[in-house]
């Protein structure tokens, strides 16, 4: 680690410049023994998601083709992240923004859109995933603004071949490691496809490991998703059931993911049962210290399964997507009070001064 006091390094011009560069932090408790699980933690992001890649790669693409210019409205879909880092970017550039997102979605998400400026349009929650991106291109054809395609652009999947890939096998090889399994899910695909790609260009022996929810099954049912001219969803995927991992398997295969699989990048696949998810990153925050999303709980789940299974001395890398805070509304705060208990009652009595009886 670097020394403390040494400093972040010279100032950056601007917020962009903090994106990617994610430390990877080292399971201790959880992992089991024989076996290193390390998290990439990809909430060290300026806006605290793996998003903020793509974001930032999409926006300068367009620039430099010339598809957005000053004055120019941002328009996309996304359950969130992504919505955020594109806020976060068009602040930045000083763009409009106007992000579409299914009604279950977290309202802190909304509201964290919102407050980087963005307009938010809440879409019914019978539309599903495919409603938001319909929602979206409607938007975008009716007004002349930008569509972003976060799940059909290459930019997306190119960024993470360019970024996300090298910094894992870098940070390896100085621990002076080997990589021999890479566990991650999908939302749109472009961490798997990207990433994936240059960690089998760079080290064929790793071992891909790809996990999506038991109750949507996209992959596993090996039924496509039909598509648009422009490569969006034309429809729900009828393997599509809805699950908590916000920011996972929208109810469609999106072309990004599609296109990945065509590279014969996995090796091993997990699903993720009911639960498990929210139980994992309940178990990071109090077992490790680390704070991340279901996604990142679904992951590191599908991280230890593997570790059960691996050789002694075996590496695993996980990618922890977002930060928990997001979730404060959902199922993975749910057990979580907000008033003290009655443990926590008996330690204020404890002492006589200031203590905060409960309402009766």
């Amino acid at each position: 680690a670097k020394k403390r006091g040494a400093g972040y390094g010279a100032p950056v011009d601007n917020i962009s410049e903090t994106v990617g560069n994610t430390p990877m932090v080292k399971i201790n408790r959880l992992a089991p023994e024989g076996v290193t699980i390390y998290a990439k933690c990809e909430f060290f992001n300026p806006l605290a998601s793996v998003k903020d890649r793509l974001a930032l790669s999409i926006i300068e693409t367009a620039e430099k083709e010339g598809k957005l210019k000053p004055g120019d409205t941002v328009v996309e879909a996304t359950s969130g992240n992504t919505g955020i880092a594109i806020a976060m970017m068009c602040a930045q550039r000083g763009y409009d923004c106007v992000i579409t997102m299914a009604e279950p979605f977290s309202v802190e998400r909304r509201k964290l859109m919102r407050m980087l400026g963005a307009k938010v349009i809440v879409t019914p929650k019978a539309g599903k995933g495919t409603g938001m991106v319909e929602k979206a291109a409607e938007l975008a054809e009716k007004h002349g603004w930008f569509l972003a395609h976060q799940f059909e652009t290459e930019s997306n999947w190119k960024f993470h071949e360019a970024t996300t890939g090298p910094e894992i096998c870098n940070d390896i090889k100085a621990a002076g490691e080997k990589l021999d399994y890479w566990v991650t899910g999908y939302g749109t695909g472009g961490t798997y496809h990207g990433a994936g790609k240059y960690i089998k260009a760079k080290s064929p022996k790793t071992k891909i490991v790809l996990a999506e929810p038991g109750a949507a099954a996209l992959i596993d049912s090996g039924i496509k998703t039909e598509r648009n001219t422009d490569g969006s969803p034309a429809g729900t995927h009828p393997a599509f059931a809805a699950h908590p991992i916000q920011g996972w398997t929208p109810d469609f295969i999106p072309l990004v993911l599609e296109q990945g699989m065509e590279l014969n990048l996995m090796d091993e696949y997990i699903q993720i049962p009911d639960g498990a998810a929210v139980e994992t990153s309940q178990a990071l925050a109090q077992k490790e210290g680390i704070l991340t999303g279901i996604s990142g709980g679904a992951t590191m789940y599908a991280a230890i399964e593997t570790a059960k299974k691996a050789p002694k001395g075996s590496t695993i890398v996980a990618m922890l997507p977002d930060t928990g805070e997001r979730y404060l509304s959902t199922p993975l705060f749910a057990s979580i009070d907000a008033d003290m208990n009655e443990a926590e009652l008996e330690i204020a009595r404890s002492t006589p001064s200031w203590v905060l009886e409960s309402a009766a």
